[in-house]
């Protein structure tokens, strides 16, 4: 351990490096295409290979083949590993002394409390998917949740097939709008509880570190809007989008959030996010 810890600091040490690294954690537990990693970080095929090479070696990363394509994810495990032996070693055991001032103190694995909790939503555009979680939430369980949407970059108009499904499932889409996600990270913005990406390209994008610890995850699911075809192809695709999100948000409403601890929620919201199913089209 002694020789492994210098090892991956050293590697973390390489700024590109360390944002591969850093990306991966956010995605976690995603295991993330080679080609998905090389364009959000703006590095050519063999840049990147020899960037994850080096991580790989340090024990921070594996790899997975799935067909042609290599995809990778973050070894959980030895992250953890790193991060503690900092904790007990340059922190002497008080994580409370190297705590970002701005964080409050650390609540170990006590449960939540049984009140009205903020969720934001994010994608790119927030023009379709992350409106549809709000709309979904705010209607299935708007008595115990406030449901936000922001994109990282918002588009002016909504999308027209998104609205058209959410007057369809009953919706009111007069209180909807495009906005930016720099809306809620001012002062007066509200504190939130969860904060969801569900488009790949937001989870990838950096982002300043929320007030409060939110659980956060990635429940990102492929875009409607790039779906080529006629219109009730297209209209599917929108429908298809809407039935995975509602199945995600059932799941969520259902989890017992006053009983669980923080661990227990954090595993809980990453494994909806691993959910594939989709609901129904009608």
């Amino acid at each position: 351990m002694e020789i492994t810890i210098p090892r991956r600091l050293s590697t973390l040490g390489h700024p590109q490096r360390l944002a591969l690294f850093r990306l991966l954690m956010r995605r976690y537990p995603d295991r993330v295409p080679a080609t998905e990693l090389a364009q959000a970080l703006g590095l050519r095929p063999n840049t990147l290979s020899n960037y994850v090479n080096a991580l790989m070696q340090a024990g921070l990363v594996s790899q997975e083949r799935v067909g042609t394509s290599l995809r990778y994810a973050i070894d959980m495990k030895a992250a953890r590993e790193t991060i503690d032996y900092l904790m007990r070693d340059c922190c002497r055991g008080r994580p409370e002394i190297c705590a970002p001032n701005d964080y409050p103190a650390p609540q170990g694995n006590s449960p939540m409390t049984d009140r009205k909790y903020n969720v934001l939503f994010i994608c790119t555009g927030n023009s379709a998917r992350s409106i549809f979680a709000e709309s979904i939430l705010r209607d299935m369980a708007g008595d115990r949740f406030e449901a936000y949407s922001a994109g990282t970059r918002p588009r002016s108009e909504l999308n027209p097939f998104a609205l058209d499904v959410l007057k369809q499932k009953g919706h009111d889409v007069s209180v909807l709008r495009a906005k930016n996600v720099s809306k809620f990270q001012g002062a007066d913005a509200p504190e939130f509880d969860f904060v969801f990406t569900v488009c790949n390209q937001a989870a990838n994008e950096e982002c300043p570190s929320w007030q409060g610890q939110p659980i956060s995850a990635h429940w990102g699911l492929p875009d409607p809007v790039k779906v080529e075809g006629s219109d009730a192809e297209k209209s599917l695709a929108f429908h298809q989008t809407y039935g995975a999100l509602h199945n995600r948000m059932t799941a969520f409403t259902a989890l017992p959030l006053a009983a669980l601890d923080r661990l227990s929620l954090q595993k809980a919201v990453d494994e909806i996010g691993q959910s594939t199913e989709e609901g129904p089209t009608e």
